[in-house]
């Protein structure tokens, strides 16, 4: 048997409740309300059986007023059953329901004319031709059209017939999706706690699993389930639902939040959509427009961004965003519905390409191709738009699964696919994490690290290297500092850069240095060499300078990038031979036990007090010595050793 959800639509007072109770036996109508004023102001539910299939059936309002309740019904459905009465014709809302449906993707359908035994036979003839003009080109022109009777019984098992029929043409869908239910309602047990409902739009769920809250973020217990009032161990797609959650609060449950999976809904405020505005819509949808965005069975007030144009006329499509006050949640492909900021028209609807976007520069139209992309009927295309757009934080599974319409099985064989391309690569940024990225992303760290080194060479042409966290100051952010430590790790290993963990080079780069530079920098090495602990200073090289005095600065920097000097204090120089000689002495004496005093430290190193004091300075700033008032002891760089 298979489990699907057939929804109704039509105008107020055509009899889409008592035709669902001659079908059924169950009366929709469930609020005192409802009973007393002779409406349906709210979505009701019933059940039936017919051949191979269990249909949950969504009963929903017809009256102008209610159509954001129509919509939270019309969330799932996998067919529609439109109602039109023989003795009032197609009606405004006849119109607006069936717009939705088409807007909602509807593919499958049957046409009911009801209080057929109401009007007479030329009557019922007049009406006919009006539906078939209403639904010309859409999803039911070529559906079964029934005429009924909820009173008399006349044409309900025709109805039923016809509806196993439209049945058997819904497409199956993979067993592989993982789970989704949009809450239409909640309510309170006694003695277990809070039940929502909804449709289950995707997967299953058993007993006992774990399922996402949205958007509250929260992972929550499934204690029990039922199906049309009938207790059961697991429910699947195309079932109604009622879920007993553990440890909801039922004041927290609203109309709209979702249930899902962990980890495969993820709530956002900007989503990128296809936009169509109504034909019947007199003024065209405008840049910035204030809506109510409806998806899933969430009403959510928001603001349109357009992207590739001002205004998107009736009739046409066009790239937006949306802004909304809340998050909400959706997956690629969803379709949405948009209507005024008053609640009286529906302006048009569309599909959702990005449930989770970053805010789209208008008219940035490299990202609009790549956004394009996404509306592509091939899923590799697909997944690699959602990589591209997930820039250098890479993406996940999960991100395929929701932005690419891809089920878990498939997005993986398309990772493994694209990788074995080359289109995607896996980088490894720490010893127990991975993240994929675009093959484009790679070649644009590359080029950013690449330029960001050719910019440093430039402006110091001395220099023979750089220091890596210098370099990545000079990129734009592109996300994980290991990220940039991978690329750098993989460009040394491509000989395109040379370098250790602490300074780097472009690997076709020398240090712009004119031979009489050359001979002054070995001049200079020498000196300090020579010099030991009591360095010769900076102003003694002018003479030998001559015409390159103007360059010591930028020399003593090369040496000391190139670990030939190691700077003390602010103009002392000592050479790094000499500087870690001195620190293994000094420690040495040390871990005898007493304390020195700078005298002490002078005598031991042969050197001056002039040094001296910048000298055991340097050492207590690196932690090779301690000083306690006069006296420095063992520092904790060289105890911690």
């Amino acid at each position: 048997m298979r489990d699907l959800i057939l929804g109704t639509a039509g105008h107020i007072d055509h009899g889409k409740t008592s035709l669902i109770k001659a079908l059924t036996g169950i009366d929709c109508d469930r609020l005192p309300e409802e009973k007393a004023r002779g409406i349906t102001i709210d979505i009701g539910f019933a059940r039936l059986e017919i051949g191979d299939f269990h249909l949950g059936i969504v009963d929903v309002p017809g009256h102008e007023r209610f159509v954001k309740n129509m919509l939270a019904g019309a969330t799932g459905i996998d067919l529609a059953l439109l109602v039109v009465a023989a003795d009032d014709s197609v009606m405004p809302q006849t119109r607006e329901h069936l717009e939705i449906l088409k807007l909602l993707g509807l593919r499958h359908g049957v046409i009911a004319i009801t209080k057929s035994d109401l009007v007479d036979e030329t009557t019922l003839e007049v009406v006919e031709l009006e539906i078939w003009e209403l639904v010309k080109g859409c999803f039911l022109e070529n559906a079964p059209l029934v005429r009924t009777s909820a009173q008399s019984g006349l044409g309900i098992p025709e109805l039923k017939a016809a509806i196993a029929s439209a049945c058997t043409r819904v497409e199956r869908h993979t067993e592989q999706e993982w789970f989704r239910l949009a809450i239409d309602r909640s309510f309170i047990v006694q003695g277990h706690g809070t039940v929502v409902t909804g449709s289950v739009t995707a997967g299953g769920v058993r007993v006992g699993d774990e399922v996402d809250w949205l958007p509250k973020g929260m992972r929550v217990r499934v204690r029990s389930l039922q199906n049309h009032d009938q207790p059961v161990e697991e429910i699947r797609r195309g079932q109604r639902a009622a879920i007993n959650l553990a440890g909801v609060h039922h004041e927290d449950v609203v109309r709209g939040q979702e249930l899902a999976t962990p980890g495969y809904l993820q709530p956002s405020r900007v989503m990128t959509v296809r936009l169509f505005c109504l034909p019947e819509v007199k003024k065209a949808i405008k840049h910035r427009a204030t809506v109510r965005f409806h998806i899933g069975t969430a009403e959510i007030m928001g603001a349109l961004s357009l992207l590739d144009c001002d205004s998107v006329q009736p009739g046409t499509w066009a790239l937006a965003q949306i802004f909304l006050e809340d998050p909400g949640t959706a997956t690629w492909g969803q379709p949405f519905i948009i209507r005024g900021p008053s609640a009286t028209l529906t302006l048009g609807g569309g599909q959702v390409l990005q449930p989770v976007a970053r805010k789209i520069r208008r008219r940035h139209y490299e990202m609009l191709e790549r956004i394009e992309l996404l509306w592509s009927g091939d899923p590799e295309q697909r997944a690699l738009a959602v990589a591209w757009l997930g820039g250098f934080a890479g993406f996940t599974l999960a991100d395929l699964v929701r932005g690419a319409n891809l089920a878990p099985d498939q997005a993986q064989a398309t990772i493994e696919r694209l990788r074995e391309a080359g289109k995607l690569v896996q980088v490894a940024i720490g010893p127990a994490r991975q993240i994929i990225l675009h093959a484009d992303m790679i070649r644009q760290l590359d080029d950013r690290i690449l330029a960001a080194l050719a910019l440093l060479h430039e402006q110091n042409p001395l220099m023979t290297s750089h220091d890596r966290q210098k370099v990545q100051a000079q990129l734009d952010y592109v996300g994980d500092e290991s990220l940039v430590h991978a690329a750098v790790e993989r460009l040394i290993k491509l000989k395109q850069i040379v370098g250790d963990l602490r300074r780097i080079a472009r690997a076709d780069y020398k240090p712009k240095l004119s031979a009489s530079l050359r001979k002054l920098k070995a001049k200079v090495v020498a000196a300090y060499m020579e010099g030991g602990c009591q360095p010769p200073d900076i102003a003694s090289f002018a003479t030998q300078a001559g015409g390159n005095a103007a360059s010591m600065k930028d020399l003593f920097e090369v040496c000391v990038a190139e670990g030939l000097l190691t700077p003390i204090a602010d103009g002392l120089f000592l050479h790094s031979d000499i500087e870690t000689d001195l620190r293994a002495r000094v420690a040495g004496k040390l871990r005898e036990g007493a304390g020195m005093t700078v005298a002490e430290i002078r005598d031991l190193l042969g050197t001056t007090r002039k040094f001296a004091v910048p000298i055991c300075e340097y050492l207590d700033r690196i932690g090779v010595t301690r000083r306690e008032n006069d006296l420095r002891f063992l520092g904790t760089a060289v105890t911690s050793k």
